[in-house]
């Protein structure tokens, strides 16, 4: 089936999201054990959320590299997340997207998100040819995430090096099936209409 350019695939359920990030063990291993982000995580700096685990798993290289070795599957809820797109600019100007740069640039400091889309990773971190959403946060969006929207903080850093070993090991078809499941989540133009650019 032919994948959609832009559109949100992700672990969901009725009601929650699962969106992903990486941290130093010094802030991912309280999240997880606690179940919420510890004091040390900075809720006045922007924070990325990104539904595609091969999307984090590009970005922080299988949990290898430096400040990133530890990666949590944030469960936050619909409502939270939907409120987040709602709210959103896209984190670039875009001709015929934009008036001009100058509102842009006003839509963006008014906003408490920020979208952008990069191409989606396959099992061997090659770009594909459809782009995978990250959620930038950042005021009250990120508190609010911190502290209202997330459910669950799990650890799926084993995770991470379980498939990346199989994928080394050329064994692609066990590691995709250990893939968390994402599908197209229910967005519509009502919440994604001016963020596909």
């Amino acid at each position: 089936m032919h994948a959609a350019q832009r559109e949100i695939r992700a672990a969901h359920t009725a009601t929650t999201v699962t969106v992903y990030q990486a941290y130093s063990p010094e802030i991912g291993l309280p999240a997880a054990r606690e179940g919420r982000f510890p004091a040390a995580w900075k809720r006045d700096r922007m924070t990325w959320i990104k539904p595609s685990f091969l999307w984090m798993m590009y970005r922080c290289g299988w949990a290898a590299k430096e400040g990133q070795q530890t990666v949590l599957a944030v469960e936050i809820s619909r409502e939270g997340f939907e409120w987040a797109l709602r709210r959103a600019c896209l984190s670039s100007y875009v001709p015929g997207v934009h008036t001009d740069q100058a509102s842009w640039q006003r839509e963006l400091k008014r906003s408490p998100t920020r979208v952008q889309w990069d191409p989606e990773r396959d099992l061997r971190l090659r770009p594909l040819p459809y782009r995978s959403l990250q959620l930038g946060l950042t005021g009250e969006a990120a508190r609010r995430y911190a502290d209202e929207w997330t459910l669950t903080v799990r650890d799926v850093t084993p995770l991470a090096h379980e498939i990346h070993a199989l994928v080394r090991a050329g064994d692609l078809d066990t590691a995709r099936s250990l893939l968390p499941r994402e599908h197209p989540y229910p967005a519509g133009d009502e919440l994604l209409g001016a963020l596909r650019p």
